[in-house]
């Protein structure tokens, strides 16, 4: 491709995170973007009416699709009808899917907390005085319950998961693009999610996260792998974001952000440039 590409960029400027601001981070992202792409900012609400003309559809803090389910389901639809590019590509095993994945690992024997969406599958989770209830489709915390052990039985299953609540140390998030590490963040104090501080991973750290890339199997985009320090001082998958993971790109060095610009340019470059699927 030698012309600039024409890039659509979807994100919610006004969505209220808690701890969060989605917009700045996406306001610097396409200012530096911006060198090699010609960019257009639209919200997730209209990315199916203008995608159109585009060389790509690059999605990024877009919100929660449980809030535009409709409008989602449509844009999926028109990007496959127009063969748009969307970055990260639609084939995303992760949060992208909803959350079958956390069934799928847990059965497949990976280090995840375990996860079941049936009453008679509530015996496989190990015992504890609370559990986790959240929405398949869910994101965000948006529904998460906990109920005690004795709650479970009257519990209606069919759109929920349950984990047992995990006493854990801390989370921590590694970032990748394509299947590049970049840099993680912790949450030391387990009670604020979101005061985050830089985390110098282990060699076993980015093996943990980077069986969970390699599963996923998108050879482009950005993805968080976030996961908990258990009170034993294992790692557990808690969420694999796929979809529009935000990156906490504030609290980073400078020298960090940078060479994540880079790698994310040089990854819609090769996207771009790839060879079409027969």
């Amino acid at each position: 491709m030698t012309a600039r590409p024409r890039v659509l960029f979807v994100t919610d400027l006004a969505y209220r995170a808690r701890g969060r601001r989605y917009c700045d981070e996406d306001i610097f992202l396409t200012s530096r973007l911006r060198d090699e792409f010609d960019l257009a900012l639209c919200n997730p609400l209209d990315a199916a009416r203008l995608m159109d003309g585009f060389d790509a559809v690059v999605v990024r803090n877009s919100g929660p699709v449980l809030h535009y389910r409709t409008e989602y389901g449509a844009f999926r639809e028109r990007a496959a009808a127009l063969g748009t590019l969307v970055y990260n590509p639609l084939s995303g095993r992760g949060d992208m899917a909803g959350k079958q994945y956390l069934l799928d690992l847990t059965a497949a024997g990976y280090p995840v907390i375990p996860t079941v969406d049936r009453a008679e599958d509530l015996g496989r989770l190990p015992g504890t005085g609370e559990y986790a209830v959240k929405p398949k489709a869910g994101a965000d915390s948006i529904g998460l319950s906990f109920l005690p052990a004795d709650r479970l039985p009257g519990l209606t299953f069919g759109d929920v998961l349950v984990q047992p609540r995990v006493d854990f140390r801390y989370e921590v998030s590694f970032y990748y693009v394509d299947d590049a590490f970049q840099y993680a963040l912790y949450a030391p104090d387990p009670g604020r999610r979101w005061v985050l501080e830089p985390y110098e991973p282990t060699g076993a750290d980015l093996r943990f996260a980077r069986r969970f890339i390699e599963w996923n199997t998108l050879d482009h985009g950005i993805q968080r792998v976030d996961a908990c320090r258990t009170a034993d001082g294992e790692l557990l998958l808690v969420e694999l974001e796929d979809l529009n993971p935000y990156l906490s790109l504030d609290l980073v060095a400078d020298r960090t952000r940078d060479a994540f610009v880079t790698a994310v340019t040089a990854s819609l470059h090769r996207f771009l440039d790839a060879p079409s699927p027969v």
